[in-house]
């Protein structure tokens, strides 16, 4: 379900959440899904618990996720088409981009790269 790249210089929380994200927009879980518990996917990944917490944390914030006091966290109806994701990941991609420019990284490389990660699939840094 979630694998943690310790190499990866995004941080392992960011790499939980999106990773969730990732399945919910895939289909692997659905609205109303529950997720597994902080304790259970902090042993299962071998984390400390701070950081799934902080993970689950900003879903919700995100609006990704709802929790139920005493059942756990579930998916969000809206999850898929979440406007905070996307702004979130537009504002990123922007500062990104901005970063590239003003190091001198052409536009022709930053589309073909982008082409090449994005039909990749690939999330490393």
């Amino acid at each position: 379900m979630i694998i943690i790249d310790q190499r990866s210089r995004t941080p392992i929380f960011e790499q939980i959440k999106e990773q969730i994200i990732n399945l919910i927009n895939i289909g692997e879980l659905n609205p109303h899904d529950k997720l597994p518990s902080i304790r259970q996917l902090a042993s299962d990944l071998e984390l400390n618990v701070n950081t799934v917490k902080r993970a689950f944390q900003e879903l919700e914030t995100e609006r990704v996720t709802y929790s139920l006091p005493g059942k756990g966290v579930f998916v969000s109806e809206n999850a898929v088409a979440n406007q905070i994701v996307l702004e979130n990941a537009e504002a990123e991609l922007t500062r990104i981009l901005a970063s590239s420019k003003a190091k001198g990284v052409s536009l022709d490389r930053v589309i073909a790269l982008a082409k090449t990660i994005y039909e990749k699939g690939d999330n490393d840094d």
